[in-house]
């Protein structure tokens, strides 16, 4: 039987269709900490223990989803991660190489955050939380 926390942790999962499973795949697991849990042909399930969030990729036009869903692309889906150290962060991402394509900012509710891209055009935010200005 699992326990509480394993049933609440596999009910986190974020599946994505994807044009390009291998260019995903290697940027998760190189530049964001995630492993290999599961992978199939035009599949890949990723795990990272200390994620809120564990990601399921498909490759668009599988045909183990339903016709109608098999090429759909997700719009406006941003995949946001919680941390500590923002900057930190933002910089070891940049000396990867990876783009930031919405540089660090804060705004004024007290967010602070920053964006990268994976290969397949999914959307990473980094959120950090602070005192918002004026408080």
């Amino acid at each position: 039987m699992a326990s509480a926390s394993a049933s609440a942790r596999a009910a986190s999962r974020r599946s994505c269709r994807s044009r390009d499973i291998a260019a995903s795949q290697e940027f998760f697991t190189t530049h964001l900490g995630y492993t290999e849990q599961a992978a199939a042909d035009g599949f890949a399930s990723l795990t990272r223990q200390d994620a809120a969030v564990d990601l399921v990729l498909l490759a668009r036009g599988t045909e183990i989803l339903p016709p109608d869903q098999r090429d759909q692309r997700a719009s406006g889906l941003i995949l946001a991660f919680t941390t500590t150290g923002i900057q930190d962060e933002e910089k070891r991402l940049q000396d990867a190489g990876v783009e930031i394509t919405m540089p660090l900012r804060e705004e004024p509710w007290g967010e602070r955050v920053f964006q990268i891209t994976d290969p397949n055009g999914l959307i990473v935010q980094f959120v950090e939380w602070a005192a918002p200005a004026g408080s």
